[in-house]
């Protein structure tokens, strides 16, 4: 039995009843996955049963039926199972009214959008889900499915069924809406309006003149910070789940007890009462932006990477080593916690305090590899500036660079390298492009230098840092060389000596 199979084997707390599914929808998300089930759906049923309303959820998958095809077939109904290492708990959201397959009717995407019902868009569609350019961080024009979709026809884009439906939105009326991204990007409203109307200016100007002034006068953006550590759905929460409910459900979802959404109050046609979930509304949310993503998921990815070579298949298990944890304390309080502004009320410490105790919650087993995926798109948000910084005051930040240095060694290890499984298992859009630069290295060095100065896979101005790129490299090698643990130490021992100003 693994520990999330033991932990569900406990006491568990169990609340099988249902809110009564709303009327009607008032809310379009996109990207029906594992988290939104776990956030979003539950700050919207817990608003449900406070107020009411019309604010069912309308939830579209990206391309798999799983997930829809089990909704359809339990009601529109699932569990969410939250896990402590103590005690479980299950509840059942209730909120969705409908679910669909978006890459089998792009079409309907539109239409929803347009439909005067639906009010808010929320989208989970993951960084790589947004059709930017990491270098100029504007939409990638050189994308074939985003010129499919500027050409015309049923868009498969997320931005272009953003940018399709508002047009016809605007053509039916143009009733106001709001989009909220709830995803890990930087002022993820901001940057998700600047894409939707890129989009709309590469049309005709008859075409997109219309949607563009309607944006202007009928749509708002909030942008948002979610926090929630949602694993993997296994077979054996499938199985313990149902054995706890006395019903079948496929599509559970394991989640920790730990949930926080900051948004911003910005909605055009109105919104549900998500702080009856404990949302909060703020003008802060960029604070909450940089907490989260530097300080907890910035630190993550360097467990993730760490674990993966260290051998270790879980997060618990990478911070239950010595060298990780401490190398992780380090980086978040000496290399991320000074590149952020805390918010308001926020205590620091506690937060730390919290996130290692989230990370060690042995139940949930978090996989590495699912941590470690996506590290081109993720890293980006994450490290570039927190390492300017610190290279800004003449101090090398090693331990940003040795995640830099786990990441190469598991997506795109050196000739004769072998990083392990779980680094195998790892996805990741540029791996195939990283290993090729990696095929012909001559070392970590070379390998370093290609991929931030020349690739600028983390933007134009961390690529021209050649002290941070030579230490990636040395690190990438030492790994290579003598393994993730004398990498550690170095990096570790590195840190905590004082540094001599460091020469431009």
């Amino acid at each position: 039995m693994n520990d999330l199979a033991s932990a569900l084997s406990r006491t568990a707390r169990i609340s099988t009843t249902a809110p009564a599914a709303p009327a009607r929808a008032g809310i379009l998300h996109l990207g029906l996955g594992s988290f939104h089930r776990a956030h979003q759906a539950v700050y919207t049923a817990a608003a449900l049963q406070a107020e009411g309303g019309d604010w069912g959820i309308v939830g579209v998958a990206s391309r798999s039926r799983g997930i829809v095809d089990a909704l359809h077939a339990q009601d529109m109904l699932y569990s969410v199972a939250t896990i402590s290492p103590d005690t479980t708990s299950l509840s059942i959201p209730g909120a969705h009214t409908d679910a669909f397959v978006g890459g089998e009717q792009p079409e309907r995407v539109v239409a929803q959008i347009a439909d005067p019902g639906i009010r808010i868009v929320t989208l989970t569609v993951t960084e790589n889900g947004y059709s930017y350019s990491a270098a100029t961080q504007r939409l990638d024009l050189d994308d074939e499915t985003v010129r499919a979709d500027l050409r015309g026809g049923a868009p498969r884009s997320t931005i272009g069924q953003l940018a399709r439906g508002l047009q016809a939105r605007a053509a039916t009326g143009g009733a106001p809406i709001s989009i909220l991204s709830c995803d890990n990007l930087a002022a993820n409203g901001k940057h998700t309006e600047k894409l939707v109307r890129e989009f709309l200016q590469e049309l005709p100007d008859p075409e997109g003149a219309e949607a563009l002034a309607f944006l202007d006068r009928a749509v708002t953006f909030p942008s948002s910070m979610v926090d929630r550590i949602v694993p993997a759905t296994t077979g054996e929460l499938r199985t313990r789940v149902s054995t706890l409910l006395g019903a079948r459900d496929d599509i559970p979802v394991p989640a920790e007890p730990f949930s926080m959404w900051a948004i911003e109050d910005s909605f055009a046609g109105g919104r549900p009462a998500w702080q009856a979930g404990g949302a909060v509304f703020t003008d802060e949310v960029a604070r909450y932006e940089q907490m989260k993503v530097r300080l907890l998921n910035g630190t993550h990815s360097l467990i993730a990477y760490l674990g993966a070579l260290s051998g270790v298949a879980t997060i618990p298990a990478a911070i239950g080593l010595d060298g990780i944890e401490h190398a992780a304390r380090a980086v978040l309080r000496d290399e991320y916690e000074p590149s952020i502004e805390v918010p308001s009320g926020v205590d620091i410490r506690a937060y730390e305090t919290e996130l290692f105790e989230r990370w060690a919650n042995t139940a949930l087993g978090h996989r590495t590899s699912q941590v470690g995926t996506d590290g081109s798109v993720k890293l980006r948000q994450r490290i570039p500036e927190p390492a300017l910084l610190s290279l800004s005051r003449g101090e090398m930040p090693h331990l940003i660079a040795l995640t830099v240095a786990g990441y190469l060694s598991c997506i795109a290890p050196l000739p004769g390298f072998d990083p392990g499984l779980h680094a195998a298992a790892m996805t990741d859009a540029a791996r195939e492009r990283l290993a090729s630069l990696a095929a012909t290295a001559r070392d970590g060095r070379e390998l370093a230098r290609r991929v931030i100065a020349e690739l600028h896979l983390f933007g134009a101005e961390l690529g021209e840092q050649d002290a941070f790129i030579e230490r990636v490299g040395d690190l990438t090698d030492t790994i290579r060389r003598q393994g993730v643990d004398a990498a550690i130490a170095d990096a570790g021992d590195a840190s905590r000596t004082p540094t001599k100003e460091m020469q431009p």
